[in-house]
C-alpha cells in the first residue's frame, strides 16, 4: 500500500522518527514476525516486540496514509517511557532497543536482534613508560561520533568524524594512569580499535554538546555523509582488529536519517528512509509522508546559518553485502 504515516500524539515526533527507521528495516521485521504471541490479555498490552508488531501489521493492512501508535505508546508508558515530552532520538533508540531485546523470549530471536545492530570495539590502555597493555572488548549499539575535535575546531565529514573517534588519545598531566608495573601514575595511550560491525550500522553524531559554557549547544555547522560508505578505506589497519573475512563486508550504504530541526530545548524529528523494497527515498514526517530526492536528504548535512534547519542526528547504513 506503499508508505504509511504515523500520527502524531503530542510531541511524539522523535518516537515516530525511530518507529519508521526500525519498521522499514526488512531485516528487523524478519525478526519481529518470528516473535511468541503473548497468551493474556494483560501481557500483550504491555509487552512491546507485540504491540510494535501489530502497529506493522496495520500499517501494512490498512488503507490509510497515517495510523495512530497509541497501543504502542501506551504500552511504552506501562515502562516508564514518558509521553509528552521532548525525547533525544539516540537515547530513545536505545531504550525501545533494550526492551525489545528484553520482552523476546525465544534465545535466537535475541541473538539475531544483537547481531543485527551490535557494534563490538576493543578498548586498549598501553604505559608509555613500561608498555604494558589492558585490552578489553565491548559492545555498542551505536557509533557515537564527536563532530568537533578537542580544540573545539568542526571536523568537516563523516570520514573525519570516524578517524577522529579512533585515534589513538595521550593521556597526559592530570589525566595520566595509575600503572601497576610501574608503581605509580604514568602517560598512557587510549585507543580505541574496531572489531565488527553489524548488518545494521547506527551512528550517532553528537550534535548537542556542552562546549566550553555550561550550556548545551546544537552544532549545525555543515557536515556532508556519503550514500556509500567503506570502512577499509577510512580506517588504517592499526585502528582495525578484525580477521580479512570480516573487514570485506564493512562496505555500507546509506539506509536511513533520522533528522532534527529546532533548539537544544525545542524542536522536531522526522527520517529520511531508503525503502530497501522499491530503492526510492520517503521523508517520514509524522503523518505526511512523501518521496523525495537524494538532494533532499543532502539537506540534512547541516548549515552554520540555519540553526533551525533539518540537521542529521542519527544515520543508519545498512551493509552492501552481508556475510
Amino acid at each position: 500500500t506503499g508508505a504509511v504515516g504515523l500520527y502524531n500524539l503530542g510531541q511524539t515526533c522523535c518516537l515516530n522518527s525511530v518507529l519508521q527507521v526500525f519498521l522499514m528495516n526488512i531485516h528487523f521485521t524478519r525478526i519481529l514476525r518470528r516473535i511468541t504471541v503473548p497468551l493474556y490479555a494483560t501481557q500483550k498490552e504491555k509487552n512491546v516486540p507485540y504491540q510494535m508488531l501489530l502497529l506493522l501489521e496495520q500499517m501494512q493492512c490498512g488503507k490509510q496514509k497515517a495510523v495512530f501508535p497509541r497501543d504502542l505508546a501506551l504500552c511504552l508508558v506501562a515502562h516508564r517511557v514518558k509521553l509528552f515530552v521532548q525525547y533525544d532520538a539516540a537515547q530513545l533508540f536505545l531504550t525501545l532497543w533494550n526492551l525489545l531485546k528484553k520482552q523476546m523470549k525465544n534465545p535466537d530471536l535475541v541473538k539475531k536482534l544483537s547481531d543485527l545492530y551490535t557494534i563490538c570495539v576493543q578498548e586498549c590502555l598501553a604505559c608509555q613508560m613500561c608498555s604494558s597493555e589492558t585490552k578489553r572488548n565491548s559492545n555498542m549499539l551505536t557509533l557515537p561520533l564527536p563532530v568537533l575535535d578537542s580544540s573545539y575546531h568542526m571536523l568537516k565529514t563523516l570520514e573525519d568524524c570516524l578517524r577522529y573517534f579512533f585515534h589513538p588519545e595521550e593521556l597526559t598531566g592530570h589525566n595520566m594512569c595509575f600503572c601497576e608495573h610501574c608503581g605509580k601514575k604514568t602517560p598512557f595511550l587510549q585507543s580505541v580499535k574496531l572489531v565488527h560491525l553489524p548488518q545494521t550500522l547506527t551512528i550517532h553524531l553528537k550534535r548537542f554538546c556542552l562546549e566550553r559554557s555550561a550550556y548545551i549547544h546544537k552544532l549545525s555547522h555543515c557536515l556532508p555523509f556519503p550514500q556509500d560508505l567503506d570502512f577499509n578505506a577510512v580506517l588504517t589497519e592499526h585502528q582495525c582488529q578484525a580477521y580479512d573475512n570480516e573487514k570485506a563486508a564493512w562496505q555500507y550504504e546509506l539506509f536511513a536519517v533520522v533528522a532534527h530541526s529546532g533548539s537544544t530545548s525545542f524542536g522536531h524529528y522526522c527520517a529520511y528512509v531508503r525503502s530497501l523494497t522499491e530503492c526510492k527515498w520517503y521523508c517520514f514526517n509524522d503523518s505526511i509522508v512523501r518521496q523525495v530526492s537524494w538532494d533532499d536528504v543532502k539537506c540534512t548535512y547541516g548549515h552554520s546559518d540555519l540553526s533551525w534547519g533539518q540537521t542529521a542526528y542519527l544515520l543508519i547504513y545498512m551493509k552492501k553485502h552481508p556475510q
